[in-house]
């Protein structure tokens, strides 16, 4: 294997590189930088995300950079915003010590006059996505004369966005004498004929083997009735402890039924669609890589670009129609030489569309039991025993607080210290899966029982009937304003500070919600809502009335709405009749 040093990177990037602890190359860089400083041939590169593609374009292309010319002469172009961020933020550590250089990223769902502004002070690189690039172009604002690289990262992803005409017409503004460079981690005929088109003598460079997913990547199958796909996810995660992973669903609205279940049954998750403002992406996006947030469920459309490391798991909530997209939901894990799970939950009529893709990945999946009631909690408590364990202890910091806990619990022996706290952290886990039954698919015909626990339609129960020891509140936003279980969640911590509230089943409708508190809390959490700011709208709330009919009167405020009346402003009164 030879160093980064052997390949021909200049010394300013090596001490660069260095600092951000990269050591040898990986396959594909050791490929690619060499052909892109050293050789006139065009590269076309099939690789997975993840297997350091930015480097081994990043590295050329910024050593191929005359800092005294201050104007564009690298273009790349990616799918998404994310990915556009995450690119330009990698070429700005790759030049941390070529301080001339500077790199500007555009993208939509972001102001383009302070785009522009940037680019009128001049930059040597720009990192753009297709649309907003067009944008700056037709302004006058972007000349692409002077470009003499440029790259399409995951061109199958803009491909599929239907970004072809918005590349076509980037293209032709690009000099014919440059050099051109597409990664893609598929080769679709589009690809094919946009290189015949553009692109100069291309070599092709594979890393691993045409269409199949990363090495690293274990493929695993559970096949359950199509009911019971919610029950095996929650399984699948609780068998997981340390379980980081990103849900894949076909339609937004199942992505954020989903989230909102997983919320609602006390999990760190949330939902990414294209229903969702930028700044709400934003927010979800800055949670999940905080790992504030375990499970990240989104659509493909929404995921596309996104780059996180470390996954540990990829599950696919029923399989795409087209490979490809499989081949990028899977790539996501298994990253950087590390070893990851893709896991599909299917039910029986998806069987033949999983040996499609066993045929053109080639590679088997596994089919696994669903996780019993009794491996999840054998799982989970040497978990914790683990954490227990590994924790590291302030001698210091516990010398005051500690005798004071010994005179308390020092009547229990060691076994029943350890019963209890067990206890304390999973009778919750042993309460909900006590009795719960297998819900692997034997027979499509049979009708195996419900398990107790699926989630509830609002059809099977009304949504005005609080839980035993619970009140319903009513809240005057729904679904059709962009409001979600996350963002309940988030309302209740800012508006009620220094005090949990717990939260029990959510009903998310088109024009309110409906959630459970704690019946000492209700009076709480409604003067907390009520005259709160959502997205501009004010918010009213109260304890749901038995009888009233919440849908008739979120239908009335939707008409009024459309006649030019506020939601908020109450109805003018009738004016009375006048008597004979």
């Amino acid at each position: 294997m030879k160093s980064f040093e052997e390949l021909g990177v200049d010394r300013q990037l090596l001490d660069a590189i260095k600092d951000m602890g990269f050591e040898n190359p990986m396959p594909v860089q050791e490929q690619v930088i060499p052909h892109l400083l050293n050789s006139d041939n065009d590269v076309v590169a099939l690789a997975q995300t993840g297997t350091g593609k930015t480097a081994a374009f990043g590295l050329p292309v910024l050593q191929r950079i005359d800092a005294d010319n201050n104007t564009p002469q690298a273009l790349i172009l990616s799918p998404t915003r994310e990915l556009c961020l995450q690119i330009a933020g990698d070429l700005a550590d790759f030049s941390k010590y070529m301080p001339q250089i500077r790199i500007i990223p555009v993208y939509g769902g972001s102001s383009i006059e302070s785009q522009i502004r940037s680019l009128r002070e001049g930059a040597q690189i720009i990192v753009a996505t297709p649309g907003r690039l067009i944008d700056l172009i037709n302004r006058g604002v972007v000349k692409l004369k002077n470009v003499h690289t440029v790259i399409l990262d995951e061109a199958d992803e803009m491909l599929n966005m239907g970004f072809l005409d918005s590349l076509n017409a980037i293209l032709e503004h690009v000099p014919d004498e440059r050099k051109m460079l597409m990664f893609s981690a598929t080769m679709p005929n589009e690809i094919s004929r946009i290189a015949k088109r553009y692109m100069h003598d291309p070599i092709e460079i594979v890393v691993g083997t045409r269409n199949e997913g990363s090495a690293n990547v274990r493929h695993i199958y559970y096949m359950v009735n199509a009911r019971d796909k919610y029950l095996a996810l929650k399984r699948i995660a609780d068998d997981n402890p340390d379980i980081y992973a990103i849900i894949f669903c076909r339609t937004r609205r199942d992505t954020q039924e989903i989230a909102d279940q997983l919320i609602t049954d006390g999990y760190n998750a949330d939902a990414l669609h294209g229903d969702l403002s930028q700044q709400q992406r934003d927010i979800v996006m800055k949670k999940f890589r905080d790992r504030v947030i375990s499970l990240l469920v989104a659509t493909d459309v929404a995921a596309r670009g996104l780059d996180v490391d470390d996954l540990t798991h990829v599950i696919n909530y029923g399989l795409p129609e087209d490979t490809a997209v499989y081949t990028h939901r899977s790539g996501r894990t298994g990253r950087a030489g590390k070893t990851g799970v893709s896991i599909a939950i299917i039910h029986s009529r998806e069987k033949g569309r999983l040996k499609e893709i066993e045929r053109i990945i080639g590679k088997k999946f596994e089919r696994k039991d669903v996780p019993t009631p009794e491996h999840i909690i054998e799982k989970q408590l040497y978990s914790l025993a683990d954490r227990i364990e590994r924790v590291k202890v302030d001698d210091a910091a516990m010398e005051k607080y500690t005798p004071g806990v010994i005179k308390k619990l020092g009547w229990l022996s060691s076994e029943d210290l350890i019963k209890r706290v067990l206890s304390l952290e999973f009778n919750r886990l042993l309460n909900y899966y006590k009795d719960a039954p297998s819900i692997d698919f034997i027979d499509e015909k049979s009708k195996g029982k419900k398990e107790h626990d699926a989630p509830r339609s609002a059809k099977e129960k009304d949504r005005r009937t609080a839980e035993k020891g619970m009140e319903r509140i009513y809240i005057n936003v729904g679904k059709n304003d962009g409001f979600y279980a996350g963002n309940l969640i988030e309302m209740l911590n800012k508006e009620i500070k220094g005090h949990r509230v717990d939260v029990g089943r959510i009903d998310l409708m088109p024009g309110y919600s409906l959630f459970d508190v704690k019946s000492a809390d209700a009076r709480r959490v409604v003067d907390a809502l009520t005259g709160a700011d959502f997205l501009g709208r004010r918010i009213f709330s109260e304890v749901a009335k038995e009888g009233k009919d919440y849908a008739k009167a979120a239908a009335r405020k939707s008409k009024d709405k459309e006649r030019g009346r506020s939601n908020d402003r109450p109805r003018k009164a009738k004016r009375p009749k006048r008597k004979n």
